[in-house]
């Protein structure tokens, strides 16, 4: 099998401002059309149909779901997504929290996780390596990409807050360009997977807040759109 990841950008789309203008996410005030035409378009970029996304609706838990046919409806009260079966997207949704795509190629188990401050505390990235194992993947293959997100030297958050994430999401504790407070959720991220014995992790570098063509529900005070990481595994005679 052949893990594919696809993570998009707000160029390119159909949506108005401030959701301009390749908005995919769904419940965030953007006009229906628009974003059903920014999926379709994703679903033709891709190569698959439309109807075979699988999608969440995100509430920042730790509740990983194993999923092994297309849903008409996002999974309701989900932050991680497992599946089994080739070519069924999974899709996070992130306009600053961290999104990351797992896949071990071996078994074609593939996940799809929304890991912001407080799913990441609470462990949601521990669930789906759980639920992935249970589906048949095995950890020393699983191979890990962290999406772009807020970085460190932008993400200020009170000393307080910054102490209990690091608490339970060790090396996520940093400070800002200037030197106060900060939350570098990837950083944390990464320990725990080196930790849970994920050898091969990549990540994007680049920063929600600091680049134009990404979303960021901090840099545009809440008023934005999503864009979407995706991950699905491939036959090898498909590719």
């Amino acid at each position: 099998m052949r893990i594919r990841r696809v993570v998009t950008t707000r160029e390119g789309g159909y949506s108005k401002p401030p959701f301009d203008s390749f908005n995919l996410g769904g419940r965030v005030g953007d006009d229906p059309e628009h974003l059903a035409a920014n999926r379709g378009k994703l679903a033709a970029g891709i190569g698959i149909a439309e109807q075979r996304f699988v999608w969440m609706e995100q509430i920042h838990g730790r509740t990983a779901v194993v999923v092994d046919a297309p849903r008409a409806e996002p999974v309701e009260g989900a932050d991680a997504l497992i599946t089994a079966v080739p070519r069924l997207p999974l899709v996070v949704l992130t306009a600053d929290c961290v999104p990351v795509l797992l896949g071990d190629p071996v078994s074609g188990v593939v996940a799809a996780v929304h890991a912001g401050r407080v799913g990441a505390r609470v462990g949601v990235l521990v669930s789906a390596l759980r639920r992935m194992v249970e589906t048949g993947a095995r950890i020393d293959r699983v191979e890990a990409l962290l999406g772009p997100a807020a970085c460190g030297g932008c993400y200020e958050v009170p000393a307080e807050m910054r102490d209990e994430v690091e608490r339970q999401l060790p090396g996520s504790a940093t400070k800002t360009r200037g030197g106060t407070p900060a939350l570098d959720l990837r950083a944390g991220l990464w320990e725990q997977l080196a930790a849970a014995g994920i050898a091969r992790i990549g990540q994007d570098p680049r920063c929600t807040l600091e680049s134009p063509e990404l979303f960021s529900h901090r840099r545009d005070s809440g008023s934005t759109g999503r864009i979407a990481a995706v991950v699905w595994s491939e036959p090898e005679e498909q590719q």
